[in-house]
Protein backbone atom coordinates (compact mmCIF):
# COMPACT_ATOMS: atom_id res chain seq x y z
CA UNK A 1 0.00 0.00 0.00
CA UNK A 2 1.21 3.33 -0.65
CA UNK A 3 0.47 5.69 2.27
CA UNK A 4 1.99 8.79 1.42
CA UNK A 5 -0.57 10.58 -0.42
CA UNK A 6 -3.17 9.28 1.67
CA UNK A 7 -5.09 12.59 3.55
CA UNK A 8 -7.39 12.74 5.51
CA UNK A 9 -8.96 16.05 6.49
CA UNK A 10 -9.58 16.96 10.48
CA UNK A 11 -10.59 19.22 12.61
CA UNK A 12 -8.45 20.76 15.35
CA UNK A 13 -6.96 17.76 16.69
CA UNK A 14 -3.66 16.54 17.86
CA UNK A 15 -2.10 13.15 18.51
CA UNK A 16 0.61 10.50 16.98
CA UNK A 17 -0.29 6.82 17.01
CA UNK A 18 1.71 4.27 16.02
CA UNK A 19 0.00 0.84 14.76
CA UNK A 20 2.07 -2.56 13.72
CA UNK A 21 1.57 -3.46 10.07
CA UNK A 22 3.52 -6.44 9.05
CA UNK A 23 6.85 -5.87 9.26
CA UNK A 24 6.37 -2.13 9.44
CA UNK A 25 5.29 0.45 12.08
CA UNK A 26 2.47 3.21 10.28
CA UNK A 27 2.77 6.06 12.39
CA UNK A 28 0.67 8.73 11.54
CA UNK A 29 0.57 12.95 12.72
CA UNK A 30 -3.46 14.01 13.24
CA UNK A 31 -2.27 17.43 12.42
CA UNK A 32 -4.66 20.45 13.30
CA UNK A 33 -6.86 21.49 10.95
CA UNK A 34 -6.18 19.58 7.27
CA UNK A 35 -4.31 16.25 7.29
CA UNK A 36 -3.36 12.85 8.23
CA UNK A 37 0.66 12.11 7.89
CA UNK A 38 1.52 8.93 7.18
CA UNK A 39 5.12 7.28 7.38
CA UNK A 40 6.30 3.68 7.09
CA UNK A 41 9.41 2.83 9.19
CA UNK A 42 10.48 -0.38 8.77
CA UNK A 43 10.58 -2.73 11.87
CA UNK A 44 13.87 -5.23 11.90
CA UNK A 45 17.02 -4.93 9.21
CA UNK A 46 16.72 -8.57 9.37
CA UNK A 47 14.10 -10.79 8.18
CA UNK A 48 10.96 -11.26 10.78
CA UNK A 49 11.08 -14.90 10.31
CA UNK A 50 14.73 -15.21 11.28
CA UNK A 51 14.88 -13.08 13.42
CA UNK A 52 12.26 -14.52 15.32
CA UNK A 53 13.21 -18.27 14.88
CA UNK A 54 16.60 -17.39 16.18
CA UNK A 55 15.83 -15.75 19.59
CA UNK A 56 12.66 -17.98 20.56
CA UNK A 57 14.00 -21.23 22.74
CA UNK A 58 12.93 -23.79 20.82
CA UNK A 59 11.31 -26.75 21.87
CA UNK A 60 11.14 -30.47 22.58
CA UNK A 61 8.56 -31.92 19.87
CA UNK A 62 7.39 -35.88 19.58
CA UNK A 63 6.36 -36.97 16.50
CA UNK A 64 4.48 -40.20 15.66
CA UNK A 65 4.58 -42.20 12.66
CA UNK A 66 2.20 -45.58 11.87
CA UNK A 67 3.09 -49.19 10.04
CA UNK A 68 1.60 -52.28 9.65
CA UNK A 69 2.50 -55.76 8.50
CA UNK A 70 1.26 -59.02 8.74
CA UNK A 71 3.69 -62.09 10.80
CA UNK A 72 2.99 -65.16 12.38
CA UNK A 73 4.90 -66.71 14.90
CA UNK A 74 4.94 -68.91 17.57
CA UNK A 75 5.51 -69.81 20.99
CA UNK A 76 7.53 -72.67 22.15
CA UNK A 77 6.41 -74.18 25.45
CA UNK A 78 3.45 -71.83 25.86
CA UNK A 79 0.05 -73.03 27.36
CA UNK A 80 -2.36 -71.91 25.09
CA UNK A 81 -3.17 -71.69 21.52
CA UNK A 82 -0.49 -69.43 20.79
CA UNK A 83 1.85 -72.54 20.91
CA UNK A 84 0.85 -73.30 17.57
CA UNK A 85 2.25 -71.17 14.13
CA UNK A 86 -0.25 -68.05 13.84
CA UNK A 87 -0.34 -64.56 12.98
CA UNK A 88 -1.28 -60.83 13.64
CA UNK A 89 -2.20 -57.41 11.99
CA UNK A 90 0.61 -55.89 13.78
CA UNK A 91 0.32 -52.26 14.20
CA UNK A 92 3.45 -50.05 15.07
CA UNK A 93 3.71 -46.69 16.18
CA UNK A 94 7.30 -44.88 16.33
CA UNK A 95 7.28 -41.97 18.37
CA UNK A 96 10.59 -39.77 18.40
CA UNK A 97 11.73 -36.82 19.68
CA UNK A 98 13.67 -33.48 19.22
CA UNK A 99 13.70 -29.84 18.22
CA UNK A 100 12.58 -28.92 15.44
CA UNK A 101 15.18 -27.41 12.62
CA UNK A 102 15.48 -23.59 12.49
CA UNK A 103 17.61 -22.78 10.04
CA UNK A 104 15.56 -21.60 7.73
CA UNK A 105 18.19 -22.29 4.46
CA UNK A 106 17.31 -26.33 5.51
CA UNK A 107 14.88 -27.55 3.10
CA UNK A 108 13.57 -29.35 6.18
CA UNK A 109 13.37 -26.20 8.24
CA UNK A 110 10.65 -26.89 10.86
CA UNK A 111 10.70 -30.52 10.76
CA UNK A 112 11.95 -32.45 13.82
CA UNK A 113 12.64 -35.29 10.99
CA UNK A 114 10.96 -35.63 7.61
CA UNK A 115 8.07 -38.14 7.67
CA UNK A 116 9.21 -39.76 4.65
CA UNK A 117 12.82 -39.96 6.42
CA UNK A 118 11.22 -41.95 9.42
CA UNK A 119 9.27 -44.09 7.14
CA UNK A 120 12.12 -45.55 5.45
CA UNK A 121 14.11 -46.53 8.83
CA UNK A 122 11.01 -48.26 9.98
CA UNK A 123 10.46 -49.88 6.84
CA UNK A 124 14.14 -51.29 5.79
CA UNK A 125 14.17 -52.32 9.64
CA UNK A 126 10.91 -53.63 10.17
CA UNK A 127 8.50 -53.95 8.32
CA UNK A 128 10.12 -55.03 4.76
CA UNK A 129 11.53 -57.62 6.78
CA UNK A 130 8.79 -59.10 9.21
CA UNK A 131 5.85 -58.23 6.74
CA UNK A 132 4.48 -61.75 5.36
CA UNK A 133 7.28 -63.59 7.46
CA UNK A 134 7.15 -66.18 10.30
CA UNK A 135 8.77 -65.81 13.40
CA UNK A 136 10.87 -68.51 15.38
CA UNK A 137 12.82 -68.64 18.43
CA UNK A 138 15.78 -70.31 17.09
CA UNK A 139 16.89 -71.42 20.54
CA UNK A 140 13.80 -74.67 20.53
CA UNK A 141 12.87 -77.47 18.41
CA UNK A 142 10.81 -74.78 16.72
CA UNK A 143 14.09 -74.34 14.30
CA UNK A 144 13.44 -77.46 12.49
CA UNK A 145 10.33 -76.37 11.67
CA UNK A 146 11.54 -72.86 10.47
CA UNK A 147 14.38 -74.60 8.42
CA UNK A 148 11.82 -77.21 6.47
CA UNK A 149 9.42 -73.78 5.88
CA UNK A 150 12.63 -72.31 4.26
CA UNK A 151 13.18 -75.22 1.77
CA UNK A 152 9.67 -75.08 1.01
CA UNK A 153 10.83 -71.36 -0.16
CA UNK A 154 8.37 -69.43 2.87
CA UNK A 155 10.10 -66.29 4.42
CA UNK A 156 11.20 -67.41 7.97
CA UNK A 157 13.16 -65.25 10.32
CA UNK A 158 15.23 -67.22 13.46
CA UNK A 159 15.49 -64.81 16.61
CA UNK A 160 17.33 -65.54 19.48
CA UNK A 161 14.41 -64.96 22.13
CA UNK A 162 11.03 -66.01 22.44
CA UNK A 163 8.85 -63.86 19.79
CA UNK A 164 6.12 -62.58 22.11
CA UNK A 165 4.98 -58.78 21.42
CA UNK A 166 6.91 -58.13 24.63
CA UNK A 167 10.04 -58.88 23.36
CA UNK A 168 9.86 -57.94 19.66
CA UNK A 169 8.81 -54.59 20.60
CA UNK A 170 12.51 -54.65 22.35
CA UNK A 171 14.08 -55.79 19.62
CA UNK A 172 12.03 -53.24 17.24
CA UNK A 173 13.56 -50.40 19.45
CA UNK A 174 17.33 -51.38 19.30
CA UNK A 175 16.97 -51.52 15.10
CA UNK A 176 15.34 -48.06 14.92
CA UNK A 177 17.82 -46.20 17.64
CA UNK A 178 20.89 -47.41 15.80
CA UNK A 179 19.21 -45.80 12.52
CA UNK A 180 18.17 -42.78 13.45
CA UNK A 181 20.73 -39.38 13.32
CA UNK A 182 22.45 -38.21 16.23
CA UNK A 183 20.43 -35.55 17.00
CA UNK A 184 16.78 -37.11 16.97
CA UNK A 185 16.24 -39.67 19.87
CA UNK A 186 13.78 -42.90 19.75
CA UNK A 187 11.00 -42.13 22.84
CA UNK A 188 8.59 -44.86 22.69
CA UNK A 189 7.20 -47.66 20.34
CA UNK A 190 3.81 -49.53 20.56
CA UNK A 191 3.02 -52.77 19.11
CA UNK A 192 -0.62 -53.45 18.69
CA UNK A 193 -0.86 -57.54 18.42
CA UNK A 194 -4.88 -57.39 18.37
CA UNK A 195 -7.75 -54.68 18.78
CA UNK A 196 -7.32 -54.94 22.30
CA UNK A 197 -3.34 -56.30 23.36
CA UNK A 198 -0.25 -54.27 22.91
CA UNK A 199 2.92 -54.21 24.46
CA UNK A 200 4.71 -50.21 24.89
CA UNK A 201 8.76 -49.87 25.04
CA UNK A 202 9.23 -46.35 26.17
CA UNK A 203 13.00 -44.91 26.59
CA UNK A 204 12.78 -43.45 30.22
CA UNK A 205 11.78 -46.99 31.21
CA UNK A 206 15.21 -48.52 30.27
CA UNK A 207 17.80 -45.46 31.36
Amino acid sequence: MIFSNLITKIHHINFRKRFRVDKYYLIYDKIKFNSVRFQMKRLFKKDSLNLHSNNRKMSNIRITKQFSFETGHALYGYDGKCKNVHGHSYKLSVTVIGTPISDAQNVKFGMVIDFTDLKKIVKEEIVDQFDHATVFNKNTPHVELAHELESRGHHVILVDYQPTSENMVVDFSNRIKNRLPKNISLFSLKLQETETSFAEWFASDNL
